[in-house]
């Protein structure tokens, strides 16, 4: 994965950009604004006290000689252009002649000594107002005239637009700053929208229980997961193809092996059978009864296990009709009455004269009765004892036995599949069975997933 289609380094230069442009773009900004609001604003006249003191020397000099109401005239002109400055003169007798504004607080009378504490008073570039003193004329008995300025309005043009529009350069940086969270609020965003994009994927099987393959827009970290997911997809496929590929086989095996197994099964029993018609011993027709039963129960397992590979690969005929439950549990049971008798089991069979009607395969239900049954005959033998009712209210079948349980031993357990083809076909025919079992016996009820029979 090359540099630039890393993740972490293309945010390092998000960051990288960031911590070159915050502080440029304060400087930036900052040149800006003074560079622009020092040509919308007006220079500052009293921002250069050398200036101011230069004009009112050269206004006192020019006043040299001029009677009381030229120079109040000439007060006032320079009134009206620094309205922000505060005016008096004082005759040359210390009596104050002119005020502006007139309210201003200043002596009336002047000695010697007011004068000379007032001028110390107001010296210093720190002293507020900033005071500017001037002799009026050439000759040093025509009075003095006075120019007070408040040290506000002497800010120099750069600080006016600093103490004015400060807030707005906090703005713009704010604003390059939003820029820059935006940008990684972006970035973040499509690393989350991929990752969900991804989990979606996951958490989305298709009908074959996979996944789908993603597309790989990107060649970054979240680009190889995605490489790697693809990855991970087919090769799951392929490992699913073969054990698709595999129960194909084996079933085929089974099929064709309970198949052979079916006529050499036949014809011994048909030697059997022939052998019983010839004299024999007590022992030998022991022996050829233990042989006929050992046949008929290697048969049973055939069928079972041929059965089971139809079940499971959903090619067992069915063919679901209203099925009446009272009759076809009578005549399955009838069919065994003989095999229990014979064994000496008592039988309690207990059906109502009501039934009610299952849309099911009736064959089906016969094969899960009969498997119940044979394992009943031959790993319940003990007990003595099997009973068979059928329940009305509850819709359902109840088939009970004394034997060890199904967890307990007996001579003649198997693998089991006799029941696991009951449980495949009951589930296929919307039926369940409820198993109670223990060292007194066992109680199987057959019953509709969700009920809804039809009751006569």
């Amino acid at each position: 994965m090359k540099l630039k289609n890393s993740l972490l380094n293309q945010y390092l230069l998000i960051i990288l950009l960031a911590i070159m442009i915050l502080p440029g773009s304060f400087f930036l900004v900052t040149i800006t604004f003074y560079t622009h609001f020092a040509t919308v604003e007006e220079p500052n006249k009293y921002q250069n006290g050398t200036d101011l003191e230069k004009m009112w020397h050269k206004e006192a000099r020019s006043l040299s000689g001029a009677s009381e109401a030229q120079i109040n005239e000439k007060l006032q002109q320079i009134r009206k252009e620094y309205d922000k400055a505060a005016i008096f003169w004082v005759d040359e007798a210390g009596e104050t002649k002119l005020t502006i504004p007139e309210n201003l607080s200043v002596s009336a009378r002047w000695s010697p000594t007011e004068t000379i504490d007032f001028m110390k008073k107001n010296r210093g570039e720190t002293v507020d107002p900033y005071t500017v003193v001037a002799l009026i004329g050439e000759h040093k008995n025509e009075g003095f005239m006075v120019m007070q300025i408040p040290r506000s309005a002497m800010l120099p043009t750069g600080q006016r637009i600093q103490d004015k529009y400060s807030y707005l350069i906090v703005l713009a940086v704010v604003a390059v700053l939003t820029i820059f969270i935006f940008i990684s609020w972006i970035f973040f965003y499509k690393i989350r929208k991929r990752l969900l994009k991804l989990r979606q994927a996951m958490s989305s099987p298709t009908e074959n229980g996979l996944p789908d393959p993603i597309s790989v827009e990107k060649k970054d970290e979240i680009g190889q997961l995605e490489l790697s997911f693809n990855e991970m997809v087919h090769q799951l496929e392929e490992g699913r193809q073969r054990e698709l590929e595999e129960e194909t086989l084996r079933r085929q095996l089974i099929a064709n092996l309970s198949h052979d197994l079916r006529t050499p099964l036949t014809t011994i029993r048909g030697h059997a059978y022939s052998l019983k018609k010839e004299p024999l011993s007590e022992q030998g027709k022991k022996s050829l009864d233990l042989i006929d039963n050992k046949i008929g129960y290697l048969a049973q397992l055939i069928e079972n296990l041929l059965s089971y590979t139809l079940l499971t690969s959903g090619k067992y005929p069915y063919h679901p009709k209203e099925v009446d439950i009272v009759r076809l549990v009578k005549t399955s049971f009838a069919a065994w009455y003989p095999v229990f008798e014979d064994i000496d089991f008592e039988m309690n069979m207990e059906l109502p004269e009501k039934t009610f009607y299952w849309e099911i395969d009736s064959q089906w239900l016969e094969r899960v009765l009969d498997n119940i049954y044979q394992n009943i005959y031959r790993h319940a033998r003990g007990g003595k004892y099997i009973g068979v009712r059928v329940d009305i209210g509850q819709e359902q079948i109840i088939i009970a036995d004394r034997g060890p349980g199904m967890s307990g031993e007996s001579a003649g357990k198997g693998a089991g599949i006799g029941l696991t083809i009951v449980s495949l076909m009951l589930k296929d025919m919307n039926l369940r069975w409820d198993v109670e079992t223990g060292e007194a016996g066992t109680i199987i009820r057959i019953k509709r997933k969700n009920g809804g029979a039809d009751l006569f």
